[in-house]
């Protein structure tokens, strides 16, 4: 048997090197313990043995990481993996498509080799940021070794055998930790006797009152009348809680409902938007516009034009410098101040089948109609095809959502934060209107193209009049088209 455990300690100490002292220690104590007639000793140290030529014999690799693809991410899901075990990578090759709080986003891979070991199976969920996903490898030859990686930092050591029952010490419980109780005054104390005078309690016992934490204003802290009627006025004052309502769900027959798991694209739109009904105090202010010039000078316009001009560029042109004429639009709450943005950054809301996004359209207060039409094609196909850049959907300083191309006549959106305004554009209609350019009064009505756009404001940041103010900006740039030119 000595010789056994000399064997064991020996062949542990060639196989292992100083790097991985504290598994040697544990190798060593199992082997050293050669004076215990034991042969499970002896297999404890083959197995630490084992395990050391197993995971620290590994040739040399790269542990890919769940990159922060967002500035608000904090875990992402692996949507697609569009690489498999063994294959060759080199840089700009896609890895994998992630799935953040904004987008799905390519994985983008900066290293040259073969993929060893892929940690996670498609479609994982809430994998967290610097979590490994991924080993990389120089040599196709290595791969076969990460065959058993697990990706775990650290594995258990073989348990110790049992002992004898008869052995065996009785284990001593450990005590359990009780959960954190707040501080109550001393009357509260269980077994503690409360004092009161007599006539205190008879007040509380006919108004059915617990004397337990009533803090006595008398000698020694003693509970008078006083004092129980002071707190008999507080409860009554205290407005009663009620609890959530109860969700009463009908029964269904089997098959006709069907749930869908939320993205992470819905549920960071449910949170945000939630926080901001919530805690943005929200008005609304509506203008109605004419159209009619507008339609005139983009048909002027588009005979020219490289890309196609729409009512919706010309509307983001408007609505931009308008927010220039008025900066308090183009602002943000940001607690002790107030934030103004020197620069027009305009989120376009786009509707996907991936959920709500508002890609960034940079500095549209100088840029001209035909590069906002373009950017805005270019920004909205990746849009629906869940393919943007996380920079492209974040640094928006004032939004805009469009729903006249359905057909909606009028509506109010919901403030997208940290942004002080959004606007809702609306689809222009024929109406019956007053002709000021008449001159002999013998038609004083025409037909014109009208649409409304309704401002959403924080109120924190944007007053009424500053966004009437602003709508009348918007409302000149709509009906006279030629002052955006100048």
């Amino acid at each position: 048997m000595y010789h056994s455990a000399t064997a064991a300690k020996q062949l542990f100490a060639c196989t292992v090197g100083k790097r991985y002292a504290t598994k040697r220690t544990l190798a060593q104590q199992a082997a050293m313990n050669y004076f215990i007639v034991n042969k499970q000793a002896v297999q404890q140290a083959r197995l630490l043995v084992n395990y050391s030529q197993r995971c620290f014999s590994l040739p040399p690799h790269v542990k890919l990481e769940m990159p922060n693809l967002s500035p608000t991410m904090e875990k992402g899901n692996i949507a697609k993996w569009l690489k498999k075990e063994g294959d060759s990578i080199k840089p700009g090759d896609i890895l994998a498509q992630i799935e953040t709080d904004k987008a799905t986003v390519d994985f983008e891979m900066q290293e040259e080799g073969f993929i060893a070991k892929l940690l996670y199976p498609e479609g994982a969920k809430d994998v967290k940021l610097g979590q490994v996903v991924a080993i990389v490898v120089d040599s196709k030859d290595d791969v076969a070794k990460f065959k058993d990686y697990s990706g775990s930092a650290t594995v258990a050591a073989p348990a110790a055998p049992a002992a004898p029952a008869k052995a065996a010490a009785p284990a001593q419980a450990a005590p359990a930790k009780s959960a954190p109780v707040a501080s109550a005054p001393q009357q509260a104390k269980s077994g503690d006797r409360i004092f009161a005078s007599p006539l205190a309690k008879r007040v509380a016992d006919e108004a059915g009152l617990d004397l337990t934490g009533v803090q006595g204003s008398g000698p020694n802290n003693r509970i008078i009348k006083a004092d129980v009627e002071a707190a008999i006025s507080s409860a009554k004052a205290a407005p009663k809680k009620t609890g959530a309502p109860q969700i009463i769900l009908p029964n269904f027959e089997g098959g006709a409902v069907e749930d869908q798991t939320n993205s992470n694209i819905r549920k960071v739109i449910a949170d945000r938007l939630s926080y901001s009904k919530q805690n943005i105090p929200h008005y609304y202010v509506t203008v109605s516009v004419s159209v009619d010039n507008l339609l005139k000078l983009r048909g002027k316009l588009n005979a020219q034009a490289k890309s196609k001009i729409s009512v919706n560029d010309m509307v983001i042109k408007a609505a931009s410098l308008a927010c220039v004429r008025v900066p308090e639009t183009n602002s943000s709450w940001m607690g002790e101040v107030i934030r103004r943005y020197r620069n027009v950054n305009m989120s376009v809301a786009v509707q996907t089948d991936f959920g709500l996004m508002a890609p960034v359209i940079t500095n549209t207060h100088l840029k001209g109609l035909e590069e906002i039409a373009s950017e805005i094609k270019d920004i909205a196909a990746r849009a629906r095809e869940n393919k943007l850049k996380p920079d492209e959907l974040s640094g928006g300083t004032f939004t805009i959502s469009n729903l006249g191309m359905f057909g909606v006549h009028n509506f109010s959106a919901i403030v997208n934060p940290p942004q002080a305004c959004i606007l809702a554009v609306s689809a222009a209609e024929k109406r019956v209107v007053v002709d000021e350019a008449s001159k002999d009064g013998s038609n004083p009505y025409k037909i014109s193209q009208v649409m409304n756009v309704t401002l959403s404001s924080d109120h924190r940041v944007v007053d009424g009049a500053v966004a009437a103010q602003w709508g009348q900006e918007f409302k000149k740039f709509i009906e006279t088209p030629e002052y955006m030119l100048l």
